[in-house]
């Protein structure tokens, strides 16, 4: 089967080139009856993230002693992609699920609420490659709208290769054709990284580059969360 070419004379087949990010936009205090919210839009996927909480546990055997239990739910909506999903949760959803929790925990301060618990419920509305990014980028947002005490905020990109060329903010095509996908997160006032993971292959050279690609591009998103946040103080 004839491989599909992603990059066309230096180009990627949406019209950016490799180190450019997709168009984004974000928005807090979507949603009336959340403690927090928020909606990112960045290219085609869309992502929407609430935040309950700090509030009583339930099943209450499961508070902790010495913090809050900090849960988070990863769902994509059955009309989020081109073929129909079923809407019970997959092995996928779990994991992403899991993924994105342990992203966001390092910048939380959840001793200041113990035998109490924070969810963040995350809803991909449209997908079309890099969900579980915005989904981390969506949830920080929406932790810092519901007021939870945070470290930093946690901004994340994904960086791959398609064509022997790294690219960065995969979309729907690069993220299936291409040949390696390394989601980060980071918070960007530490330098601090949260997530980092690999699917293919990278010489240590195209490593390098593509992290530090990542970990610039998580900095201005940084800085897009920030505008979002302070957008939505205005009266």
């Amino acid at each position: 089967m004839k491989r599909k070419k992603l990059i066309i004379d230096g180009r990627r087949l949406d019209g950016r080139a490799p180190d450019e990010l997709r168009p984004i936009e974000m928005k807090v205090g979507v949603l009336r009856n959340a403690d927090g919210s928020a909606y990112v839009k960045q290219g085609k996927t869309i992502v929407l993230a609430a935040v309950f909480g700090p509030r009583e546990v339930h099943p209450s055997h499961l508070a902790l002693p010495d913090r809050a239990l900090f849960r988070c739910v990863y769902r994509m909506a059955p009309f989020s992609t081109q073929d129909r999903k079923t809407p019970s949760p997959s092995r996928r959803e779990v994991e992403i699920s899991k993924v994105i929790r342990e992203a966001l925990e390092p910048a939380l301060f959840l001793s200041k609420y113990p035998r109490t618990s924070i969810d963040v419920f995350i809803e991909v509305l449209q997908s079309d490659g890099g969900t579980r990014c915005a989904g981390i980028t969506a949830a920080s947002l929406a932790l810092a709208d519901a007021g939870i005490p945070m470290k930093d905020m946690v901004a994340a990109c994904a960086v791959g290769k398609a064509d022997g060329v790294i690219i960065l903010d995969l979309n729907g095509d690069e993220d299936q054709y291409g040949e390696a996908d390394m989601p980060v997160a980071l918070m960007p006032t530490f330098g601090e990284v949260t997530l980092l993971q690999m699917d293919g292959t990278f010489t240590l050279e195209e490593f390098e580059k593509a992290f530090e690609l990542a970990v610039n591009a998580c900095k201005k998103i940084g800085e897009e969360q920030k505008k979002a946040l302070k957008e939505s103080l205005k009266v």
